[in-house]
């Protein structure tokens, strides 16, 4: 019950005036058809009978209501009985209702975000079993095929190893990126942060994968031709990961001949903002909020067949955040994507 509860004795008083008030006109009549009136007899009865009643009824009125609400607690089993204290009980029953209503209200959404979330963990989960069993799968498949005989044949033998090999690679790449977010969302993993040229750390990002962007002939490009460095203070390998993740993703799903362009502008006086956009599909409005899910996919056939664990925009967020950055998303069908996100400038 909230602590804001005040005792009330509206209830007592009225009803203890109320039975004075009787009782003493009885008290008067009696004695004044047998004995005579004593005034002062009768406001000492008054008196007496007034605190009496008070006392008596206030006291009943709130154990009875703190049973009944205990009982209330008891049964209905998304209250807590056990936060409902006597010492806060009050006789104004408007004043209990609202905090009673105000309690319940709390605790259904409580129960409503414990819903969300264990419907959140059993995708997640089947997720994760999708996501594992396919590298296995295609593991066991080469190896049992080698092993009923097409190993003696050293042309597929090799192929198959090396298929196998590949496999086994995606399973570490999930594991590693399972293992950062972990290390990411407990703060157990420590950011080196250092001053650094971000327009250097960009240029190095497109010359490391040139050759897939080549692959659908997308050309990686600055918005402009910087020729002065912008110096930002983070951990540069974190956020060379960070370009990465969104590069490629911007190659994967791009369109051939398109274009991927990164921009760095002055947000404040602290701050500068990157942007990496691509004149691909886009993305519709009602997958955005949870683009940085685990395992989360907006085209649930096409992404896993341009492959990647489906963990690099969760990753990017966390690492972001671990900055105490922010990351942004917009989008429009047919149009294309801009992920852009915060820095601190260096001093």
């Amino acid at each position: 019950m909230a602590d804001n509860f005040k005792r009330k004795y509206n209830f007592a008083a009225f009803t203890s005036a109320s039975i004075t008030l009787f009782l003493t006109l009885v008290m008067g009549v009696f004695f004044y058809f047998y004995q005579g009136i004593d005034f002062w007899f009768l406001i000492g009865f008054a008196i007496v009978c007034y605190f009496f009643s008070f006392f008596i009824i206030q006291r009943r009125v709130e154990k009875f209501i703190y049973k009944r609400i205990k009982k209330i607690y008891d049964d209905v089993s998304l209250l807590d009985a056990s936060t409902l204290n006597p010492e806060r009980i009050t006789t104004d029953m408007e004043t209990l209702t609202k905090e009673v209503e105000r309690f319940a209200k709390d605790k259904k959404l409580e129960i409503e975000s414990l819903k969300v979330r264990e419907n959140y963990r059993k995708e997640f989960i089947g997720n994760i079993s999708h996501e594992l069993k396919t590298p296995l799968f295609t593991v066991q498949g080469y190896i049992l095929t080698l092993l009923d005989g097409a190993m003696k044949d050293k042309s597929v033998r090799k192929k198959y190893l090396q298929r196998a090999n590949r496999g086994v690679e995606r399973l570490i790449y999930i594991i590693k990126d399972l293992d950062m977010i972990t290390k990411l969302e407990v703060g157990d993993l420590n950011l080196s942060k250092e001053d650094f040229n971000i327009i250097e750390l960009v240029q190095n990002v497109f010359d490391l994968i040139e050759m897939k962007a080549a692959k659908k002939n997308i050309s990686l490009v600055f918005d402009i031709d910087y020729k002065d460095p912008i110096f930002v203070n983070a951990d540069r390998e974190r956020i060379q990961q960070v370009l990465s993740n969104l590069i490629v993703n911007s190659i994967k799903y791009g369109k051939n001949d398109g274009t991927t362009e990164v921009s760095i502008e002055r947000l404040i006086k602290n701050k500068v903002i990157v942007r990496v956009t691509d004149n691909g599909e886009g993305i519709e409005s009602e997958h955005i909020p949870r683009l940085f899910e685990r395992f989360y996919r907006v085209d649930k056939s096409g992404s896993r067949k341009e492959g990647g664990s489906g963990l690099g925009l969760s990753i990017v967020k966390h690492i972001v955040e671990a900055h105490d950055e922010k990351i942004y998303v917009e989008s429009q069908i047919g149009i294309g994507s801009e992920f852009s996100f915060t820095l601190e400038k260096s001093k």
